[in-house]
């Protein structure tokens, strides 16, 4: 069988003349009505039928003065459209009669619109995939693999984002399908309305979790354990079944290897990593049994370095795509991207019209956009200015304002220093600090100095304390080897918002 033969049976299976029939009467039966009810899944190009097109383009003319149809104001809209020349040709107008004694009920109409539109996505799928092959043609072989790559993906991923989400694009009443969602949520267990980061007291500081369409970022100088906190945060999430991406501009993947082993193990990263462990078979039978937990999480890795960022958010899409993928609602189903971190990846990235924060003003706005359009939340990471080693503020990080505005919530995470540990009653127990800066769902820090943490950066672990009256609960604890009456109250939640 010849092309020419392959693209006539392609169009024959790729169009249905009895449900373009039956939309065309129901329309014409059913008046503005009914056209409001599938409007957002019909158009002109929904139609293969010439005819079809001919009187849809009258009906949507007509249907800007008046609510109903009858033969003759099909024909005054077609001599407004300069179209009536075409309708009295041949038997158009015997058949455009006939449509309207054409008996079809109104629950049918939408359905039969439904298949028109999958056909039509099936037909511009098709288009697409001719119009890649072209575009393909012209690859010289400089390309990276991921611009080649991404030619495919992109587009055709563009168009079916489009078709999954029209049904999202009208205007609705507040109040439409609320008792759904309320007998929804009165049924459901209680739970945060983002997903969990694994340390309770910083998702109830940024309003419940990590939430979708949104970027919560931290901000850390170098060495401070940002990545180690990455790691924990993704550990616990796709512990819980929830996929995971890791998109990280330092490390590569044996560092994680050793990371993780020696979280989930218990035994040192540099013990694993010389291999120092493989003397004592039970730790070699702990190193065997937290390799098979990594097989079964469904954490994902890339190392991005030096990468541009366009490039990155085409990674992403594309593993949102093949690993997460869309539930039969058409919303990407639960999961986190974390990025690890934010700056600038190549001397393209900037030029000598534009300073270092204005590009990183552009990443964040690209990467909540990007959040935004798939419905995913995204943890980032950014580097701290100098500022960042003494001020606790929205400024300590560079062109803080375009960052701040857009990110849902900026945290501050950072080492203890010296001058804390000896005027603290803390000591070294908590040797870090998790200060939320800014948050839009949250009520932020939950005292002055944030949350205290305890990173044990040997075995890459970091545990949440709470505040500095829990730590020093704690350290007194440790030093004393018992708790004092009251040691084991809560904190008083009434610290929250001190920080903010």
């Amino acid at each position: 069988m010849n092309s020419s033969n392959l693209d006539r049976n392609a169009l024959t299976k790729l169009n249905n003349p009895a449900s373009e029939k039956g939309v065309l009467a129901g329309l014409i039966r059913y008046g503005k009505d009914a056209y409001l009810d599938v409007s957002s899944l019909i158009e002109e190009d929904t139609f293969t039928i010439d005819e079809n097109k001919v009187i849809y383009k009258c009906l949507i003319k007509l249907f800007e003065t008046s609510d109903n149809v009858d033969l003759s104001s099909i024909i005054s809209a077609s001599q407004q459209l300069s179209l009536y020349e075409y309708l009295e040709k041949g038997d158009r107008l015997k058949q455009l009669n006939h449509l309207m004694h054409y008996e079809i009920h109104i629950d049918n109409i939408r359905k039969h619109a439904q298949k028109l539109r999958k056909l039509q996505l099936t037909r511009s799928i098709q288009n697409e995939l001719k119009s890649i092959y072209l575009r393909l043609n012209e690859i010289d072989g400089d390309e990276s693999i991921n611009e080649i790559t991404s030619i495919p993906e992109t587009d055709l991923q563009k168009i079916t984002l489009k078709y999954l989400r029209e049904d999202n694009s009208s205007t609705k009443l507040i109040g439409e399908n609320i008792d759904n969602y309320l007998q929804l949520i009165i049924s459901n267990q209680e739970k945060e309305p983002g997903i969990s980061t694994g340390y309770p007291i910083f998702d109830t500081a940024i309003g419940g979790g990590l939430r979708r369409g949104a970027v919560d970022l931290i901000g850390a100088r170098a060495k401070a354990g940002k990545s180690t906190l990455a790691d924990n945060v993704a550990l616990d999430i796709t512990k819980r079944g929830i996929p995971v991406l890791v998109l990280d501009t330092e490390m590569g993947q044996e560092d994680h290897w050793n990371r993780l082993l020696a979280n989930i193990s218990g035994i040192p990263i540099n013990d694993i990593a010389s291999s120092k462990f493989n003397k004592d078979p039970e730790q070699v039978k702990k190193i065997e049994e937290a390799s098979e937990v990594l097989k079964k999480i469904p954490y994902h890795y890339i190392s991005v370095a030096g990468r541009p960022f366009d490039e990155i958010l085409g990674i992403t899409r594309r593993w949102l795509f093949k690993e997460v993928k869309y539930n039969n609602e058409g919303r990407m189903n639960e999961c986190l991207v974390i990025y690890d971190y934010m700056k600038l990846m190549t001397s393209d990235s900037i030029s000598g019209n534009i300073a270092e924060y204005q590009a990183l003003g552009f990443q964040i706005t690209q990467l909540v956009n990007f959040c935004v359009e798939y419905d995913i939340p995204c943890l980032s990471f950014v580097q701290l200015n100098r500022d960042g080693i003494t001020k606790e503020t929205e400024d300590a990080i560079s062109g803080s304002d375009r960052l701040i505005w857009l990110c849902t919530s900026f945290s501050i995470f950072k080492a203890r220093t010296e001058e804390e540990i000896n005027e603290e009653n803390v000591g070294r127990y908590a040797n870090r600090r998790l200060v939320p800066i800014v948050s839009r769902h949250g009520p932020g820090s939950p005292g002055k100095g944030g949350i205290y943490m305890n990173m044990r950066g040997e075995l890459a672990k970091l545990e949440e304390i709470g505040t500095k009256r829990d730590a020093e609960k704690q350290a007194r604890i440790n030093n004393e080897g018992f708790e004092r009456e009251g040691d084991s109250e809560d904190s008083d939640d009434s610290e929250y918002g001190e920080g903010t």
